[in-house]
């Protein structure tokens, strides 16, 4: 008698839960149609959103979700062990192309709404990090999908949010068969949340496959590549640095549309400082004392050629950081803000970094010394679990 009860509760909250989402969908419709003429997301609102050639998966097999590029370039050491079909759902334009090369069942996920009717049955459903949708693993687990959470984490700074919320994060845990947390501290959170069947296993992006793709002839000076910035922090760093005669700048901005506001700002910083300056992708050189890397794919082959990397997302409230281990291969100096909530457990997995508020970058760069990564990351228990 209990257990009908606890299952007239649980569907009695789906509707509920349900019921919300259609809501939400139908007073976000306008808006989405706004954000849709935009660069950034004319792919992913119609996919996401209408369905747009975004047809469920074909075949059954091993589906993976993650929200964006680097976490899907993460699974890359996975996938590669794996001899059954791989399908990856995505939320980013950025992270839907990099499945693409992962393999060709890649989709954008459609919104929670949606998921009941776009679901098919797959043997195993594999969720990274934070994405957290409770009708994404309970249709799936309702379609006889075994359901795993990797590389899960609960920030500092998300901490007490998940604890207000901690009712409804244990209506998610129900649905998850077994959890790979990062570190012991995010084990005991994920616990408090009602998380089970926890192994502490490490960022699997510590075992991520760094590969240069393009090799760049290192120019005969100091190279400083401000890397994977946002809005507003190239100003507030190049305002911080002084540049000598020795050196330039590489500046990568994390957001495609945002190449050419940064292109503006630099070319009047440029101006301002009578320093040369140039578009990579109106000349493939680094010959200039500025250089905006405007287009993917690029990153680590420039942090293969770079002295100092400054690590963006880090000065700005609101991002969390940016992997660090990527400049570390390399065994760059790494100077980073002090905002890196959600990129802690790698930062911990390197020595040698810099973290510093923005007025202190100038001052820092002679203390800088090179990095090394220090990796206790094991895949092997994934695998196994997902070899079948």
């Amino acid at each position: 008698m209990k257990r009908r009860a606890q299952r007239v509760k649980l569907s009695l909250f789906t509707i509920c839960y349900f019921s919300i989402a259609l809501i939400i969908y139908i007073i976000a419709i306008p808006f989405l149609i706004l954000l849709s003429f935009k660069q950034k997301y004319q792919h992913s609102i119609p996919k996401r959103f209408a369905l747009w050639k975004n047809s469920p998966f074909k075949k059954e097999g091993v589906w993976f979700h993650v929200a964006s590029f680097g976490e899907v370039r993460s699974l890359k050491p996975i996938i590669s062990r794996l001899e059954d079909v791989i399908n990856i759902s995505t939320i980013t334009q950025t992270g839907f192309e990099e499945a693409g090369k992962l393999t060709q069942n890649s989709r954008y996920l459609p919104f929670e709404l949606l998921l009941p009717f776009w679901i098919n049955k797959q043997k195993v459903l594999v969720v990274s990090e934070a994405e957290l949708w409770y009708l994404l693993f309970l249709v799936a687990k309702l379609k006889g999908a075994k359901t795993y959470l990797i590389n899960a984490r609960i920030s500092d700074n998300s901490y007490k949010s998940y604890l207000k919320f901690s009712w409804f994060y244990k209506k998610i845990f129900a649905q998850i068969d077994m959890v790979f947390a990062q570190s012991e501290k995010d084990k005991s959170r994920l616990l408090e949340l009602g998380a089970k069947n926890i192994v502490v296993n490490g960022n699997i992006k510590a075992f991520q496959e760094i590969e240069v793709t393009k090799v760049y002839t290192k120019p005969k000076c100091e190279v400083i590549t401000l890397a994977s910035t946002h809005k507003g922090e190239e100003s507030l760093i190049l305002k911080n640095l002084q540049l000598l005669p020795n050196q330039k700048y590489i500046v990568v901005p994390r957001h495609p549309e945002r190449f050419n506001d940064v292109d503006k700002e630099l070319l009047k910083y440029a101006h301002d400082k009578d320093l040369t300056y140039h578009r990579f992708s109106q000349r493939a050189d680094l010959e200039s004392d500025i250089v905006l890397i405007d287009c993917l794919g690029e990153l680590i082959n420039l942090y293969a050629i770079s002295d100092i990397v400054i690590l963006g997302g880090s000065f700005v409230e609101g991002v969390g950081g940016h992997n660090p281990l990527e400049p570390a291969h390399f065994g760059c100096k790494i100077l980073s803000g002090k905002h890196i909530f959600n990129q802690e457990a790698l930062f911990s997995l390197v020595d040698g970094i810099e973290l510093v508020e923005v007025n202190e970058i100038n001052s820092s760069m002679p203390e800088l010394s090179h990095t090394r990564i220090t990796s206790t990351t094991d895949i092997e228990p994934i695998i196994k679990l997902l070899s079948f």
